[in-house]
C-alpha cells in the first residue's frame, strides 16, 4: 500500500518515511535507509525522519552516518530527550565515551528519571573503567523500570568490581531470575520425548555472537569437529547483522534459525518444535542474550557455556560447563544456580585466526628496554590495575607500557589514564595509549611490540590472553576466587605455564620481575610459545570436542535416568564412558 501511495505521489515524504520504518522493522536496513533518505530529502526539517534514518544507519551499522542524523534531528528539535539518549548510545558504540556522557546527561536534564538514559550512562562509565559509577546508574535505571536487559548490564558490571563477595553477586543473579523469569518449573514435562540414552541427539546453540566476536573463536571448533553421526546441530542466531563468520557457521550447521526478531515465547516455541534435546546458551548476561527463552524451558536439558563467566541465576538452566581451575571443586557450587560440569582438560578451546602474523623477535632486544602491554577491554582496567601496572613499571627502570583498547580513542579517557599513572609516579613518555580500530591481523601485529602481557583482575582476559600466547607473549595473571578471575589461570595451566599465575598483587609483580630479569630466557619463551600452545589442550579442537560430546552424553543419560527410562545409564561412579561423577558434579537435589 505504501509503495502504491508513492507511485501515485512520488513526492509524499511521509509515505517514504513510513515505508522506511516498515522496512526497518523487517530488518531490511539497506532498503530502509534508501527510503528514509528520500523522505529526508523531501522533508529536510522533520526531526522524526532524521531520527528514524539514524536508527536504520545504526543497525547496519553505519555509525558516523547515524550520529550525523541524530545531531541533525537535535538541531531541529533540541528538546527531545529520546534524541539525546540515542545519540549517546551511538556515540558510545563509536567509542566516543565523553561525548556520549554529555548527550546522556542532556537527556536526563530534559527528562529526570529517564531509565534508558541512566542505563546507557552506566554503559558509558563502564567503558571508561568507572565501574562503581556504572553500577550506580544501572541501579537507578532499575529503580525506575525493572527491565531485564538493564538488570543484565548491572550483573555484568558486578563481575568487574573487586571486593564484592561471590555470594553477594550470586544473590544478584538469583534476583534477576526471580524478577524477570517468573516462576516457571525447573523441570517441565516432556511426555512426548524419546528418552533413550544412546540415540542421536539434537543439540541447539543460542547466541547473538555468531558473528565476528570473541565467542566465535571458541565456538568454531564445535561446528568443525562435532560427530554428526551422534549429534544433529541447530544454531539459533540472535545476531541482527550477519557477516562472513555468520555465513561460515551457517554453512557448517545442519539447521540455522534466525531468532533476532522473534519474541521470547515465539523463539521458545520454535526450539520446542525442533525437538531439541540439549540446548546451549552461549551468552549468559551479555548483550542481546535470550535467557528468557531458556526460562520457558523449551528443551529437556539446558546448559550455559562460554559467553559469560558466571551463573545465569535461572533454575531452568540445569548445567554450566567449566573446569577444575576456573571453578575449583567444592568451592564454587554455592555461587551457581546450575550444576557445575567440569570438563577435563579445560572448559574451552581456542581457534586462532587463519591469517595471524608470525611470531616476531623479542622487542626488548632491539628497543633496549622492556615493553609491557595489555590489549584488554578497557572496562576491565580498574584504578587498582593502574596501580599494579605502575608498580611493575617502577620495578623495571626505563620500561614502557602499551595499552590498546578502543576506549582509549576517547581523548578524555586517555587523559584520565595518563593522570592516574602520573599520580603513581609514571611519566607520560613511558605510556603508549592506542585506541585505533584495527583488523584482526593488524591488532595481532601489536604483540610484536610487547615483551610481557599484563592480565586484568578481577575480570581476566579470555580471547586477549589466547591472542597474546599465540603471538609468543607470556601473560602474567592473578588468580582470584571467581571464574572471571581464573580464566587466564585455566589457559596457562593448559598451555603448561603455571609459573605465570600469581595468587596476590605482590606475586604478580614478582613474576614480572622474574621474566624481565632474563632477556635470553624471555626470547626463548617467545620463540617456542606458539608451538607449545599448538600442542596443548587449548588448541586441540578434535580432542576438546570429544570431551564435550562425552559431557553432553552424560547429561542426557542423567536426564533419561531421572525420567525412569529403563535403558538409562546408572547414575553411579560412571555416568557415561569417560565422564566421572566428580567431573559431572552433584545436581541441585543431591547437594
Amino acid at each position: 500500500m505504501l509503495q502504491a501511495a508513492i507511485g501515485a505521489e512520488p513526492n509524499c515524504a511521509e509515505a517514504h518515511h513510513q515505508l522506511g520504518n516498515l522496512l526497518k522493522s523487517q530488518g531490511r536496513y539497506l532498503a530502509a535507509v534508501a527510503s528514509l533518505q528520500e523522505a529526508a530529502r523531501l522533508a529536510p526539517n522533520e526531526a522524526a525522519i532524521h531520527l528514524n534514518l539514524g536508527v536504520a544507519c545504526l543497525e547496519l551499522p553505519a555509525l558516523d552516518e547515524a550520529i550525523a542524523c541524530f545531531q541533525r534531528a537535535l538541531r531541529l528539535e533540541p528538546g527531545r530527550p529520546e534524541a539525546h539518549n540515542i545519540l549517546g548510545h551511538a556515540l558510545l558504540a563509536a567509542g566516543r565515551c565523553t561525548e556520549a556522557i554529555a548527550a546522556l546527561d542532556s537527556a536526563l536534564r530534559l527528562r529526570p528519571g529517564y531509565a534508558a538514559a541512566h542505563d546507557n550512562l552506566g554503559r558509558a562509565y563502564k567503558a571508561q573503567g568507572r565501574t562503581a559509577e556504572a553500577i550506580i546508574q544501572h541501579r537507578a535505571a532499575l529503580a525506575i523500570k525493572p527491565d531485564p536487559n538493564t538488570h543484565s548490564n548491572l550483573l555484568y558490571s558486578l563481575n568487574l568490581l573487586e571486593g564484592l563477595s561471590p555470594a553477594a553477586v550470586y544473590l544478584e543473579h538469583r534476583q534477576w531470575a526471580e524478577r524477570h523469569a517468573g516462576a516457571a518449573s525447573a523441570r517441565a514435562a516432556f511426555p512426548e520425548w524419546d528418552f533413550s540414552p544412546g540415540r542421536r541427539l539434537r543439540i541447539g546453540f543460542v547466541s547473538p555472537d555468531f558473528v565476528h566476536h570473541a565467542v566465535s573463536y571458541f565456538f568454531a571448533p564445535v561446528l568443525a569437529h562435532l560427530d554428526r553421526g551422534q549429534f544433529e546441530t541447530f544454531c539459533y542466531s540472535n545476531a541482527l547483522v550477519p557477516d562472513e563468520v555468520t555465513e561460515r557457521f551457517r554453512g557448517q550447521a545442519e539447521h540455522w534459525r534466525d531468532i533476532a526478531r522473534l519474541g521470547d515465547a515465539a523463539a521458545a516455541e520454535l526450539i520446542r518444535g525442533d525437538r531439541i534435546d540439549v540446548l546451549f546458551d552461549l551468552a549468559g548476561h551479555t548483550a542481546r542474550h535470550r535467557l528468557l527463552v531458556f526460562a520457558a524451558r523449551p528443551a529437556p536439558v539446558q546448559v550455559t557455556w562460554l559467553g559469560y563467566p558466571n551463573t545465569t541465576g535461572l533454575a531452568e538452566v540445569d548445567y554450566r560447563l567449566t573446569d577444575a581451575v576456573c571453578d575449583p571443586a567444592a568451592r564454587s557450587e554455592a555461587w551457581h544456580s546450575e550444576t557445575l560440569v567440569r570438563l577435563p582438560g579445560g572448559f574451552s578451546c581456542y581457534s586462532p585466526p587463519a591469517d595471524a602474523p608470525p611470531v616476531g623477535p623479542l622487542p626488548a632486544a632491539a628497543a633496549g628496554h622492556l615493553t609491557f602491554g595489555s590489549c584488554n577491554n578497557f572496562a576491565k582496567v580498574t584504578p587498582a590495575m593502574i596501580g599494579w601496572w605502575a608498580a611493575v613499571l617502577g620495578d623495571h627502570p626505563g620500561s614502557r607500557l602499551l595499552l590498546k583498547s578502543r576506549g582509549l580513542a576517547d581523548a578524555a579517557t586517555a587523559q584520565r589514564v595518563r593522570e592516574g599513572f602520573a599520580r603513581a609516579g609514571v611519566t607520560g613518555d613511558r605510556l603508549s595509549l592506542d585506541g585505533q580500530d584495527r583488523s584482526v591481523h593488524d591488532h595481532l601485529r601489536l604483540y610484536h611490540r610487547i615483551d610481557v602481557a599484563l592480565d586484568t583482575f578481577p575480570y581476566n582476559g579470555t580471547t586477549t590472553t589466547c591472542e597474546a600466547l599465540w603471538m609468543g607473549v607470556p601473560v602474567v595473571t592473578r588468580a582470584g576466587e571467581t571464574h572471571a578471575a581464573r580464566v587466564s589461570a585455566s589457559f596457562l595451566t593448559q598451555v603448561g605455564c603455571p609459573e605465570w599465575i600469581a595468587e596476590s598483587a605482590e606475586g604478580y609483580r614478582t613474576i614480572c620481575r622474574r621474566l624481565g630479569a632474563d632477556l635470553p630466557r624471555l626470547a626463548a619463551i617467545r620463540a617456542g610459545l606458539r608451538e607449545r600452545f599448538r600442542r596443548s589442550p587449548l588448541a586441540d579442537g578434535p580432542g576438546f570436542v570429544r570431551r564435550l560430546e562425552t559431557a553432553v552424553r552424560s547429561l542426557w543419560a542423567r536426564r533419561c535416568w531421572e525420567v525412569g527410562t529403563p535403558a538409562a545409564a546408572n547414575p553411579g561412579v560412571r555416568i557415561w564412558p569417560g565422564m566421572s561423577a566428580s567431573e559431572l558434579g552433584a545436581t541441585r537435589a543431591e547437594r
